[in-house]
């Protein structure tokens, strides 16, 4: 079984206009797909790739002009240092969860298995999606319902399932899956369960603050003129890439100097966010929701 398929494999490469002898980023390693794409057209340069899941390490490219970090992007800079690999010329991270986890019943990403509710992409961690359901209150589980799986009764699901879990342990997708689909819209089962689904691992793996580290310390990393570009594929998180890019920071709010200049780190090379084409949406169900934004740093 293929770990997992790539998306937007030649925009997101075509976008870091890669130089033979420059340094670049993976910052989202999976099945090396990006990153072996970038070494084709490396010629002494160097790529250092990021994966705080384990299993991807066994992946990795018998390459001397790879280094890979089995670490969250979120200490991109220290890592940086490190390897002496700072700054840097490109950075690429593909935000989406890999074919190869949600194609695995025992991680629990999948709605599509009977699985142990786990939902940790670094399995060192402590915190599962089993301890956030049976142990947050019903407000904290409303909460992060409403706000990473966008899901309008929220209260509801929470309140189904604290009564859920006073009567058994919730263990299992299968169950959570249950619980959830007593309050979904009829024929929108599915739908509803992947919203679920999305704010649990959201909050397992503190995405959302792990992207904020990640941009600010990418903008800090890159030389002048380097390139960033993110693949983002739901819209908590491509609204947090989207106003960093435009404004530099996470509220999208645009400041100004004292000459009416704006102040901002980055410049945004497409205004429009680049989405896969037809033909791979059909080879690759994955890719529908992924939209590409690049930006580069501003030389001063």
């Amino acid at each position: 079984m293929m770990y997992h398929r790539s998306v937007l494999l030649r925009e997101s490469i075509d976008a870091l206009a890669i130089r033979p002898g420059g340094t670049y980023v993976d910052a989202t390693y999976g099945g090396a797909g990006h990153s072996a794409a970038i070494l084709s057209q490396l010629r002494d340069g160097k790529l250092i790739g990021f994966d705080q899941d384990e299993a991807a390490l066994a992946n990795r490219i018998d390459d001397p002009r790879l280094s890979l970090v089995n670490s969250n992007f979120r200490f991109l800079r220290n890592f940086l240092k490190l390897h002496k690999a700072f700054p840097v010329d490109g950075i690429l991270a593909d935000l989406g969860i890999s074919s190869h986890q949600i194609d695995q019943p025992d991680r629990g990403f999948s709605t599509r298995f009977d699985g142990n509710l786990d939902m940790r992409m670094d399995r060192r961690k402590g915190v599962t999606a089993r301890d956030i359901v049976n142990k947050y209150s019903e407000e904290a589980l409303a909460s992060l319902l409403y706000k990473y799986g966008e899901i309008k009764n929220s209260r509801k699901l929470a309140s189904r399932i604290t009564e859920a879990r006073r009567e058994q342990t919730i263990e299992t997708t299968t169950r959570l899956r249950e619980i959830a689909d007593t309050c979904a819209e009829r024929g929108k089962e599915f739908k509803y369960e992947a919203q679920v689904f999305q704010a649990l691992r959201i909050e397992v793996n503190e995405e959302t603050e792990a992207l904020r580290d990640f941009l600010t310390q990418a903008t800090e990393v890159l030389k002048p003129g380097g390139r960033l570009v993110v693949i983002s594929y739901h819209s908590i998180e491509d609204k947090l890439v989207k106003n960093w890019f435009r404004s530099g920071n996470f509220d999208g709010i645009l400041q100004k100097d004292f000459f009416g200049n704006l102040i901002v780190p980055l410049k945004i090379i497409n205004r429009k966010a680049i989405v896969p084409s037809t033909e791979e949406l059909e080879e690759n169900n994955r890719a529908r929701s992924a939209r590409l934004r690049i930006a580069e740093k501003i030389i001063k």
